[in-house]
């Protein structure tokens, strides 16, 4: 299956059934409604900055993945009997070998395995596209992205400064989750 058309399901915790698929640029209405639904805390977490509001040339650069090197999953479900994202997740080339991740989801969907399912698939994505590392970096504060990306089971490494934590994942090395 190519990146572009990628799609998956799963069970959440407490049996919450989500889909993980590929971002298209026609779910523009409910991107922009997850959004709004995130608080200030979890968009200043994702964003390091203060933002409440996309500008047009934000919102579209979020929505035109090209599923080469930016791919961008969502994980939805049905919400009032329509398709709600609950959450989703990038990365993006850097380098050669080397991609950057990002996740944001909604905060009542928080605690519900959202993340993990995104994390297990957007490095499904990374290993097929040949990717050897990701990196983070994650307010220090925010510990349950720290804790996802420590319980990946990927080569994990952290180094913090001034309230950041720099995150590597090795896509070669891997790890025994339950040690971590």
């Amino acid at each position: 299956m190519e990146p572009v058309d990628y799609k998956a399901h799963e069970v959440m915790r407490d049996g919450l059934p989500v889909t993980i698929r590929a971002l298209k640029p026609n779910d523009r209405d409910e991107f922009l409604s997850a959004v709004r639904q995130c608080s200030s805390q979890s968009l200043y977490r994702r964003l390091f900055s203060p933002k409440q509001r996309f500008t047009e040339e934000e919102i579209a650069y979020f929505l035109n993945a090209n599923f080469s090197n930016h791919v961008a999953l969502i994980a939805t479900l049905e919400e009032g009997g329509r398709i709600a994202i609950a959450g989703g997740a990038r990365f993006i080339v850097t380098e050669p070998g080397t991609a950057e991740l990002a996740f944001l989801v909604v905060d009542r969907y928080q605690g519900y395995g959202i993340g993990q399912a995104l994390m297990r698939h957007l490095v499904i994505l990374a290993q097929n596209a040949g990717l050897k590392e990701l990196f983070a970096e994650v307010l220090a504060d925010n510990v349950f992205m720290l804790k996802l990306f420590e319980k990946s089971g990927l080569g994990f490494s952290a180094r913090h400064d001034h309230g950041i934590v720099h995150v590597r994942l090795s896509l070669v090395e891997r790890r025994d989750i339950s040690s971590a």
